[in-house]
């Protein structure tokens, strides 16, 4: 699907909040209608799936042509290749007992239905349409012969999300469950990772540090406090946002040591990323120890961050030189350095989980 912006067929999407569904429509990778806002009724399983009816028929009777497939993100636990949502859903308490919502659409709609962790749908779009085809052009405007072919996407927001990509597909796992929230915080092992780097933590932290745990302020406002322009501990602001990246960069560690790809970070915690870029980058490029004592990377690439001009330009130039074949006066170009980077989404996390929800439904459409 890497000619997706030529695409003419029209894919209908989903925004799925607990308190609002926002309902479109995309052709080419670009929204093509304005957008349609209705009340989720997320706690009221009838009224909810009227909603989605009621929505997606909105939006289709403006388009003059009926669309080629239903593609949008869930936020929760699923069964998605078989379009079941169900299990602990916090903002949509009446899908708990289990849901057929993609049976029951294409029911009604008599097209294909597909539904993504919003994750994978973000770290999909990156792949196909934003960071990894804009890193790989970039490359080779600089005379590099490296390219890269997979990704790992994270979103920073209520949740600490994950998406993997690799030679292009998807990993949905066998149990649609890749997940990173899980994983333990470096700090306290008996905590999990995203409690160390949601809002609620940044929310927490900044109490913490402080001493005002009695505040009512967002992330926004704290942000706003870090850069002196609202009132309040700009040091524990700037310590609120170190701690997150530190947190977040040990998890991605881990993640970066065994997918062996770029890194690309998407959502709203991503406008504060001056300060937390630099505790990240300096957990991803650690050091850890064998029992002898012996120093290696926690990641066993080097790092670089590729929103740094002058780390971009290293990460293109790596390590080539010229050896000579064996046994001959015949030279081939070897660059030993491994390299891996990161970079914030240029795209934003709506936009590429639409991306992602759109490619995905044209690449699989043929096959349900």
């Amino acid at each position: 699907m890497n000619n997706f912006k030529n695409e003419q067929r029209i894919v209908l999407t989903l925004d799925a909040g607990g308190t609002n569904m926002v309902f479109c429509a995309m052709r080419g990778g670009e929204f093509i209608i304005d957008p349609l806002t209705l009340p989720a009724h997320s706690d009221t399983l009838d009224l909810c799936l009227e909603t989605m009816v009621t929505g997606f028929r909105t939006i289709i009777g403006k388009l003059g042509e009926k669309p080629a497939a239903i593609s949008f993100a869930f936020p929760g636990p699923a069964d998605y290749p078989h379009g079941i949502i169900g299990g602990y859903l916090p903002n949509f308490p009446s899908f708990r007992d289990g849901v057929a919502l993609g049976p029951f659409l294409e029911k009604t709609f008599g097209i294909p239905v597909f539904i993504n962790n919003d994750g994978d749908l973000f770290a999909y779009g990156e792949a196909l349409g934003g960071m990894l085809p804009e890193i790989n052009a970039r490359l080779e405007a600089a005379g590099s012969e490296k390219r890269y072919r997979n990704l790992i996407g994270y979103t920073f927001g209520t949740g600490f999300g994950i998406g993997i990509v690799v030679n292009g597909e998807l990993n949905r796992g066998d149990n649609s469950c890749v997940e990173t929230f899980c994983l333990p915080h470096k700090d306290n092992r008996d905590m999990i990772v995203e409690d160390g780097i949601a809002i609620k933590a940044i929310k927490r932290i900044y109490g913490e540090l402080s001493g005002d745990t009695g505040h009512r302020l967002e992330p926004k406002d704290i942000f706003n406090i870090a850069e002196g322009t609202a009132p309040g501990d700009k040091e524990a602001a700037i310590r609120t946002f170190e701690e997150i990246g530190a947190a977040a960069g040990d998890a991605m560690a881990t993640a970066a040591t065994l997918i062996d790809g770029l890194i690309v970070i998407g959502g709203g915690i991503t406008a504060a990323h001056k300060y937390f870029m630099p505790g990240l980058l300096a957990a991803l490029r650690g050091k850890i120890h064998t029992f002898a004592g012996e120093e290696t990377g926690r990641v066993q690439s080097k790092v670089y961050d590729l929103d740094s001009p002058e780390e971009f330009e290293a990460f293109a130039k790596g390590a080539s030189r010229k050896i000579k074949v064996y046994g001959s006066d015949e030279e081939v170009t070897y660059d030993p350095q491994k390299r891996i980077g990161i970079a914030i989404s240029k795209l934003g996390a709506s936009k590429a989980i639409s991306v992602g929800a759109y490619t995905f439904a044209l690449s699989h459409i043929n096959e349900r």
